[in-house]
């Protein structure tokens, strides 16, 4: 390994198997996974962001738990820091790195060419050519909002329907069609207003782009936009509107106005993912894709509290026809113009 080059500032968690067994004999464990260790790099959105990053980083910790490992994150304040984050995770001698949110995706591919031997991982992208030693740890965003598209379409009263986006990229992308495709096979006669806020992190600007669409007679706003959707749920909340969560379960934020969350089981992908380096059955080189046929994307079981039987039952419905292969749900605006 390089000496460490001087890290960015950045705020560090540690939580380590070591810390929580004490200083007894390792022999007496039993465990020969205890000096694995994982390092995960989040993204400027932070472990608290009741969003993907957070989801990451409880997957981590169950793996943790269950498996005996160590564990480390980084949470990076801006997107020029994860360079130096990832380096310093190698210089610490991790088994596998972990970079959450496609923003790293040209980082993590510059230290695989740099450090062919260290194993990465990267949450939410891929590469046409992926290296060796990196693992691409994908979902199917749109199979997950394609169903809350279809709470939408039948739920709206207005048919006035919003969709706001973080930064426009390829994962927001799924988010969007899959929604909008939902929305408009539940309902012909709903409209989706769609608007990207430009920003994964800005509370306050996903709540003043929500009071705008709350005014203009929209009733449901799904956001897919990190730490900047939580802004909407606020407002939905102050506007006795409906909100749709994602990627987390995030009706505990506003109880009686999240219908539904557009769960993305981040945490599963990265359990497994560590999971499987443990045991030694890791492949790099070959991305891991988790959709609802791999119960990796659905919704919350805590719908049922604002959503009918009648509009559950129809979901339920049209869920088993997309893991069957009889609904193809559009990732891309191509594809969903395709369907129209």
């Amino acid at each position: 390994m390089k000496l460490k080059k001087l890290v960015a500032l950045s705020t560090v968690t540690i939580l380590s198997a070591s810390m929580l067994v004490g200083c007894g004999d390792k022999s007496s464990q039993g465990n020969a996974s205890e000096s694995i260790k994982v390092g995960m790099v989040a993204d400027t959105g932070g472990i608290n962001d009741e969003s993907f990053n957070q989801s990451a980083w409880e997957g981590l910790q169950q793996a943790q738990k269950d498996l005996n490992i160590e564990v480390k994150v980084i949470e990076s304040k801006q997107a020029s820091e994860y360079m130096s984050n990832i380096e310093s995770l190698i210089d610490e001698g991790m088994d596998l790195v972990i970079g959450v949110g496609n923003t790293m995706k040209d980082d993590i591919e510059t230290e695989a060419k740099n450090y062919p031997e260290q194993k990465f991982a990267i949450i939410d992208e891929t590469y046409e050519s992926i290296p060796e030693n990196v693992t691409p740890i994908l979902f199917k965003e749109n199979e997950a909002t394609f169903l809350t598209g279809l709470i939408a379409g039948k739920m709206t009263e207005t048919n006035e329907v919003g969709f706001i986006g973080g930064m426009e990229n390829s994962v927001i992308s799924r988010f969007e069609y899959g929604f909008k495709y939902g929305v408009k096979t539940a309902n012909k006669d709903a409209n989706v207003k769609a608007q990207y806020a430009g920003t994964f992190s800005d509370a306050a600007k996903g709540k003043s782009v929500a009071n705008q669409m709350y005014g203009n007679n929209v009733d449901i706003i799904l956001s897919a936009a990190g730490g900047t959707g939580l802004g909407a749920i606020e407002s939905a909340k102050e506007n006795d509107k409906y909100a749709i969560g994602v990627d987390k379960d995030q009706s505990s934020l506003a109880p009686d106005n999240v219908l539904t969350s557009a769960l993305k089981k981040v945490n599963v992908g990265v359990y497994e993912t560590v999971k499987e380096l443990v045991e030694g059955n890791l492949e790099g080189g070959k991305a891991k894709i988790y959709g609802l046929k791999e119960d990796g994307v659905g919704i919350p079981d805590s719908t049922e509290k604002l959503v009918s039987k009648e509009v559950l039952d129809y979901v339920n419905t049209m869920k088993e026809k997309v893991k069957n292969g009889e609904i193809k749900v559009p990732a891309t605006k191509a594809e969903y113009d395709s369907t129209k």
